[in-house]
């Protein structure tokens, strides 16, 4: 029934007509009474109400029908958190609750005479309908100081007004598909809320929440989001008697709790269960125990978290572990562990890049560098470099993230200087580099080069959609006293004008000279991932949340046969593939209650030629040892 011409009728009946139909419509069977509106469809704010009533009864998207009776009324549904719906104050309070037998549509007497069978209502019947609107108030009262006692994160949660879950967008806008209706608790089919996200769960029962009023209802399967693993061209054996060392790499932002509950406006599509430290760590070391990979770099590791359990649980595995914190005030940092079985440390370098008294190199992000060999102490194989950073997150600092990755690629190339010749050992870089794909920093780091000249400060990492008309890059980007060159290495390791031309190639020496607005780092890396799925094209996403959905996370590496005139260098075997939006979307996003971070790890594997430590053991000059043999 249309609410303006309904107000058009009562405007011309006396006050005591108007109370005798609000009273019939009361009682009226669900199909003959008025639809509302969709703003009335919104959950209102306020604590929750312990009894639905029928304003919103059956019918509407959320409510579970054919469930058992104690999951029998409305509930308002957000992420896997079904809350009571709260009762609106301007409904009249004498507004009865319909039975069983009405909301069923079994009553006989119920149908086209619902008006007649009202009008011939009983005194007893009205008496318990007026014992049921006051016993309603009072509940509502209880509930209300119920809510004034909470602690913050659950009066929130239980109080605030929500929406649907938008991805990429905030909350409140946005539909999101849903995945085939499941069993419910009693074993009967529920709707399913095509607004709202699948619910999640791991064998769990539905239990009241007493100091909320929630009621948790976790599926006891919930959506697992597919993975494969990729091979990448033919992987045989090396020819000639040549050594080969295979090892995988696993990049992971795990998400600082600190910073999750500084953040907390990114996480309002998760259940308040899910996001716990004490729910997420052990999901977190499961997945990195079962990818099982030879080399970790973590990124947002909370310093007390790695202390006490992070580094104890890698011990345990066989990784070796060091980590670097944050300068400032921050308590995370990053950290890189390995297998001490199968790889030994030459060396470790932390990297900071606040620099007091310098406006642009004025934030507390570090990264780790370190220099690694493989097989056990004593061996010869030639080493193997290992980056991990976590640089600026500000989508409009181009000019930061600029000046950051200068200083770690300046380390970078001090560190993987190790040959005699003066040439690099492979190169890894790893981290969440807050910069997309194809972006001009993405360039930047995987041609070796970029003319910077014209450049918007807020479109060098890719973030931001579209120009802003913000200020340009400018020459010099960062102050000479950092004492880093142009070309990303510290100034006491310029190399003279007949070494730099003996140390290009052919492609090389074609290109024009590098001025006073070109970057270069000479470091030659390639993405391990391709960024696109196939066979649609679609963007791969790395990280999820209710603002964004898109690919920041990064495993970079040197390509066999770039490095020096040796060959030495990594030939990517597999990766472990990526998803696009609609699959993320699918699981609830990140994090959710099988995925623990708000980033998917990243997992590759490599192959490590050791030719130069075969020829020289041919010659006689080193023997290699057994473990590198079978290596």
């Amino acid at each position: 029934m249309p609410t303006k011409p309904f107000v058009l009728v009562l405007s011309g009946v006396a006050l005591d007509s108007c109370s005798m139909i609000l009273r019939q419509l009361s009682s009226a069977p669900p199909r003959l009474r008025p639809r509302p509106s969709r703003l009335d469809t919104l959950p209102p704010a306020g604590p929750p109400a312990p009894h639905p009533t029928w304003w919103w009864g059956s019918g509407l998207p959320w409510t579970l029908e054919n469930s058992s009776p104690s999951l029998g009324r409305s509930l308002h549904s957000s992420g896997c958190v079904l809350m009571d719906r709260p009762r609106r104050d301007k409904e009249p309070p004498h507004k009865r609750r319909k039975s069983s037998e009405e909301a069923s549509g079994d009553d006989p007497r119920t149908g086209h005479q619902g008006a007649a069978r009202a009008r011939a209502q009983t005194a007893t019947d009205r008496n318990q309908t007026r014992e049921n609107g006051t016993r309603t108030r009072q509940e509502r009262r209880s509930s209300e100081e119920r809510t004034q006692t909470m602690d913050p994160a659950t009066r929130t949660s239980a109080g605030a007004r929500t929406g649907t879950f938008s991805p990429g967008g905030d909350l409140g806008s946005g539909h999101v598909p849903v995945s085939p209706p499941q069993e419910s608790l009693s074993g009967s089919s529920p709707r399913t809320c095509r607004a709202c996200p699948p619910l999640l769960g791991l064998g769990q029962t539905a239990r009241p929440r007493p100091d909320s009023g929630f009621l948790l209802l976790l599926r006891d399967v919930s959506p697992e989001l597919r993975r494969c693993w990729e091979t990448c061209g033919p992987t045989p054996r090396p020819p000639g008697g040549c050594v080969a060392f295979d090892f995988s790499v696993l990049s992971y932002n795990i998400l600082s709790q600190q910073l999750l509950e500084d953040n907390a406006y990114l996480y309002r599509h998760c259940p308040p269960q899910v996001l716990s430290w004490d729910h997420r760590l052990p999901n977190l070391l499961a997945e990195i125990q079962q990818l099982d990979p030879d080399v970790l770099c973590l990124q947002e590791v909370q310093e007390d978290h790695y202390q006490d359990r992070i580094r104890p649980a890698l011990q345990a595995q066989g990784f070796q572990c060091e980590f670097k914190k944050r300068t400032g005030s921050k308590p995370d940092g990053c950290a890189v562990a390995f297998r001490a079985a199968r790889l030994s440390l030459v060396s470790s370098h932390p990297v900071e890049f606040y620099r007091p008294g310098d406006a642009l190199l004025d934030r507390d992000n570090v990264g780790v560098v370190l220099l690694l060999r493989p097989g056990g102490p004593g061996s010869v194989a030639p080493p193997l470099c290992v980056a991990n950073t976590h640089p600026a997150l500000q989508p409009r600092r181009g000019d930061v993230k600029l000046a950051q990755l200068a200083v770690l690629l300046a380390e970078i190339r001090r560190v993987a200087t190790a040959a005699p010749d003066g040439s690099l050992c492979p190169v890894l870089l790893c981290g969440d580099l807050n910069s997309t794909p194809w972006s001009p920093l993405y360039s930047f780091l995987t041609t070796g080069r970029l003319q910077y000249q014209g450049l918007e400060i807020s479109m060098v990492s890719g973030q931001e959609n579209g120009s802003r008309g913000q200020r340009l890059l400018q020459s010099p980007i960062w102050s000479h006293s950092l004492g880093i060159s142009q070309q990303c290495q510290y100034q006491s390791q310029q190399p003279t004008v007949e070494e730099a031309v003996s140390g290009l190639s052919v492609g090389e020496l074609g290109r024009p000279p590098a001025d006073s607005w070109t970057l270069e780092h000479g470091i030659p890396l390639r993405s391990s991932y391709r960024h696109r799925l196939l066979p649609d094209g679609r963007p791969e996403v790395s990280t999820f949340h209710s603002r964004t959905a898109m690919t920041v996370d990064y495993i970079l590496y040197s390509p066999e046969s770039s490095c020096s005139p040796s060959g030495r260098g990594l030939q990517l075997l597999g990766r472990l593939s990526l998803v696009g939006r609609s699959e993320l979307v699918a699981v609830n996003g990140l994090p959710n209650q099988r995925h623990s971070s708000d980033h998917l790890p990243l997992l590759a594997r490599f192959r490590l030629s050791l030719r130069a430590a075969a020829n020289e053991e041919a010659a006689g000059h080193v023997t290699l040892t057994d473990e590198e043999k079978r290596l």
